[in-house]
């Protein structure tokens, strides 16, 4: 779907488009070059994170596809939260996102396994503590 219309004044004419999702011609996608596999071009993948409410943290809600940023965002409104579960999106495209590998895993935490200071097991705790 295309919803074009078109703004004259007396020293210019412009002409403004908006594309819906999965409407964007290829020229005109932004967002960088989209990637291509086979003869169909594909939008980069985002990944979208949800603050549910002031003072909280935004936790990962999924992933899509989208032309730019801001399609994103638009998106992940329509998407992630249809029913006012959300006061903020952030939206990052997923290429910039690097993590550890699980396999790594030993080699990263392993110092922290001698220190035993850390961790503290080597006293007891009264019973009227509680919770600690």
């Amino acid at each position: 779907m295309q919803i074009a219309f078109s703004i004259k004044y007396a020293y210019m004419n412009i002409l403004v488009r908006k594309y819906y999702y999965g409407d964007i011609p290829e020229d005109k996608a932004g967002g960088g070059v989209p990637e291509t596999t086979g003869k169909q071009t594909e939008w980069p993948l985002w990944e979208i994170f949800i603050r549910s409410k002031q003072g909280l943290d935004h936790k990962h809600a999924g992933s899509l596809h989208a032309a730019d940023a801001q399609m994103a965002i638009e998106n992940a409104r329509d998407v992630y939260t249809r029913r006012m579960e959300g006061v903020s999106i952030w939206v990052v495209e997923s290429k910039y996102i690097h993590a550890s590998s699980p396999d790594e895993a030993e080699q990263l935490y392993e110092p922290a396994n001698d220190k035993v200071y850390r961790h503290p097991t080597f006293y007891d705790l009264p019973d009227e503590v509680g919770h600690m």
